[in-house]
């Protein structure tokens, strides 16, 4: 039983997966993605067929963070629905196996794009891909999750209240510095609250980087990483691609600020948004400076959390968890602009 975040005991792996998994032949030969933060990915290689495997870190976590039963179960649900994702396996909850809980799910021979601005693609290219994306995300938020068996996914009531919430505390159990723009949006977002009741699949933390597609073509072969996923309002995923759009163009920050759009052939933010206003049936959408605010707020949450597991020597990627958690008073900073205007 290993509690290395950076390793894989195969051998434990394959001798549970030959009990559980019909056709399933070992050895396999495990190789672990250097992307994602939370909860470790490795690629199964065995001599019939590829698996990926996602498991919790070991070690002292965050209540309901790394909820690798809740990403199977989403997942299971979601298989043959209009949102592509990849097919489930085998969840595991005996953390005795290999240390902690995981699941194992089709590996999807595909092409994951990196950058919003897709370096070497054509106009044509990015245009098709970006629209793809808006599609899918249409198509999520139409799921009725009652038909899909979801609907107790999430608790009843307003989403931002119970989110905002949530990502205090989740903040402030891993806070490192003082950062005033995240007291002041703490302070602030509760007070802008819109009174909402829709009741949607929402991922979480839908952005390009956690989709995967054909690899000579735009189509979306599965959206990765349900994590964050809950019943809750549509409207912050959306805001969520608008949020990583606005950051950098940095090789972290995956964003599109600075960037010509138009001569690479990207959507501007406001045509992005109308365009799955147009595939959802909306009328425009009021004070989408709050949505757009909470996101940065949350996200700010979420890397002050990998932040602090780095220092703690239990994040999935140290090198990069420190990295990323300089950014945290960027995201707050960023997410009081959208606020104020």
């Amino acid at each position: 039983m290993s509690t290395d975040t950076q390793t894989l005991d195969t051998d434990a792996v394959a001798a549970y997966l030959t009990k559980v998994l019909p056709d399933f032949e070992g050895p396999i030969e495990a190789q672990k993605f250097n992307v994602g933060q939370s909860n470790p990915t490795f690629l199964l290689k065995t001599p019939k067929k590829n698996y990926v495997l996602r498991r919790k870190p070991p070690g002292i976590l965050l209540k309901s963070a790394h909820a690798v039963d809740r990403e199977f179960r989403v997942q299971s649900a979601l298989y043959g629905t209009d949102v592509p994702v990849a097919r489930m396996h085998v969840l595991c909850e005996d953390d005795d196996v290999i240390g902690s809980a995981f699941y194992v799910m089709d590996h999807i021979d595909g092409r994951n794009i990196g950058q919003p601005a897709m370096e070497g693609a054509s106009p044509e290219e990015r245009g098709a891909v970006i629209d793809e994306m808006n599609r899918v995300l249409a198509a999520l938020h139409s799921v009725d999750v009652d038909a899909v068996g979801l609907s107790d996914y999430g608790p009843p009531g307003n989403y931002y209240e119970r989110q905002i919430g949530r990502w205090t505390k989740q903040y402030r159990a891993s806070e490192t510095d003082d950062i005033a723009a995240m007291n002041t949006l703490i302070a602030e977002l509760p007070a802008r609250m819109p009174d909402v009741t829709e009741r949607r699949l929402v991922h979480g933390d839908y952005r390009i980087d956690n989709m995967m597609f054909e690899r000579n073509g735009p189509r979306c072969l599965a959206v990765l990483d349900w994590e964050l996923s809950t019943i809750g309002h549509p409207l912050a995923d959306l805001a969520a691609v608008i949020m990583q759009w606005q950051m950098p163009a940095t090789a972290e920050a995956r964003g599109l600020a600075g960037i010509d759009r138009k001569a690479l052939g990207l959507p501007t933010d406001e045509e992005f948004v109308a365009k799955y206003c147009e595939r959802r049936g909306l009328d425009g959408i009021d004070d989408f400076g709050f949505y757009l605010a909470f996101c940065f707020f949350r996200m700010a949450g979420i890397i002050q959390g990998v932040y602090k597991r780095a220092l703690d020597g239990n994040a999935s990627n140290p090198e990069r968890a420190m990295r990323m958690g300089q950014s945290v008073t960027l995201f707050a900073e960023k997410g009081l602009e959208a606020l104020e205007g």
